[in-house]
């Protein structure tokens, strides 16, 4: 029901025309975890009208006629789950490295349309998307936003920006005349002019976030997955031009030295941040930098590369090399007092199974509360929209899962979301 304008109420009133007030939905909770509390509350009713919570109150509120009730007296109540490092646009797969050669941008497009849907009903309603090829990412993101997709809300990066022979030059390990015909891809810079550039070219593209790789990474086709990629100078000219703009940078680093670099540039995110030192991690702290860990990648890739043929040689010794020690990090870094904010980097691992990751933290030494904490109120945080969503409170964005029993007592149950609402809208029940 559309919510009528208050001149047509008063009229309705004054002829004596009977006007329905717009219904609202009534949600009823047994247990209530709003995001930012250190303890959940029983039995509440969080109320919602059109995209927004308009309140939230103990007990079970006795609804009028036109309300709709969901009843999850059963369950445990939830703000929806964010995932600060997905790829929507693919997913990675024996054939992966062969399918671009005979794979199309729309073709790309359709698969993402199931991978968003997959993400959604899994509870996760916002995402960071860091990065894709052809505009898809872009696409997809006003596809879902316009209502022609269903899906999370995406934040994307484009295409993501790295160095000649580095983690995000495609060109790498392709015969030289296949090199040659290409040239330079678009996500590649050399200088801080080329930096500079880049940046406000994705500004124009409409990105809403600026996706970097200082360091080498595992699944690309260049021999080391730690080095440093991108010098000091390039690195100032990103982060400098993108906060201008008003775009956060989210910088891939596996490596020591390349984390360094990034953090001390002034990068709002490390993503999987495998090889940080102590030094690394108090310059994090110091610079209030997040840390996004991709356990979910580390666990899939250091599996798949006991498959001979799964990868690559070059890629498999990587995944084999860095895959089994993120989680190791995370806990390091968590201990240290490290900001985190969940991310999964789904695309690597199949999409649809993000919330693995809160397995994964609480088995590294992370409280339960704490871990959905990262995958709601920090996520928002670390996005910069946490006004708007991230919690369940009055007047934020109706962004509201549940799941069958207590989350704190067994943390898998957040791999089990049995309720998604997003923006007011329920996508699953």
């Amino acid at each position: 029901m559309h919510c009528l304008p208050r001149f047509l109420l008063l009229a309705g009133v004054a002829l004596g025309v009977a006007v329905l007030a717009p219904a609202k939905t009534l949600i009823q909770a047994g247990s209530f975890i709003d995001g930012r509390s250190e303890a959940p509350r029983k039995a509440v009713t969080i109320v919602v009208e059109g995209d927004r919570i308009t309140d939230i109150a103990d007990g079970y509120a006795v609804p009028a006629a036109s309300d709709v009730v969901v009843d999850l007296r059963n369950a445990t109540v939830l703000p929806g789950l964010i995932d600060c490092h997905v790829h929507l646009t693919d997913e990675q797969s024996p054939k992966s490295y062969t399918e671009r050669f005979y794979l199309n941008a729309p073709d790309y497009a359709y698969r993402s349309t199931a991978f968003a849907r997959r993400t959604l009903l899994a509870g996760f309603t916002t995402v960071r998307d860091l990065g894709g090829w052809g505009g898809v990412n872009l696409s997809l993101r006003k596809a879902i936003a316009d209502g022609w997709v269903v899906g999370p809300r995406v934040f994307t990066a484009g295409v993501p920006i790295g160095s000649t022979g580095g983690h995000t030059d495609r060109t790498t390990g392709l015969s030289d005349e296949l090199q040659a015909k290409l040239g330079q891809p678009e996500s590649v810079i050399n200088g801080p002019d080329e930096a500079r550039k880049a940046v406000r070219t994705r500004f124009k593209q409409g990105v809403d976030v600026i996706k970097i790789m200082p360091s080498g990474g595992v699944l690309s086709m260049e021999s080391s997955g730690d080095n440093p990629q991108l010098d000091d100078d390039e690195l100032r000219a990103i982060v400098a031009t993108a906060h201008e703009y008003g775009l956060k940078v989210a910088a891939h680093a596996h490596g020591a030295e390349a984390i360094r670099r990034a953090v001390i540039a002034g990068v709002d995110s490390i993503e999987h941040g495998t090889f940080m030192t102590d030094e690394d991690i108090a310059l994090m702290k110091e610079h209030g930098t997040y840390y996004v860990p991709t356990i979910s990648a580390g666990r899939f890739v250091a599996e798949k590369a006991k498959i001979d043929g799964y990868f690559p040689p070059v890629v498999q010794a990587k995944a084999a090399a860095i895959g089994p020690l993120i989680q190791q990090t995370f806990a390091r870094a968590y201990k240290a007092g490290v900001k985190i904010a969940l991310g999964t980097d789904q695309g690597v691992a199949p999409h649809g199974e993000n919330a693995r990751e809160f397995v994964f933290m609480v088995e590294a030494g992370m409280p339960p509360m704490k871990a959905i904490q990262a995958g709601t109120i920090e996520g928002a945080k670390l996005i910069g929209r946490d006004k708007d969503f991230g919690s369940i409170e009055k007047g934020k964005l109706a962004d509201i899962v549940a799941v069958p029993g207590d989350p704190l007592a067994d943390i898998t149950l957040m791999t089990k979301v049995s309720f998604v609402m997003k923006a007011g809208v329920i996508y699953k029940q």
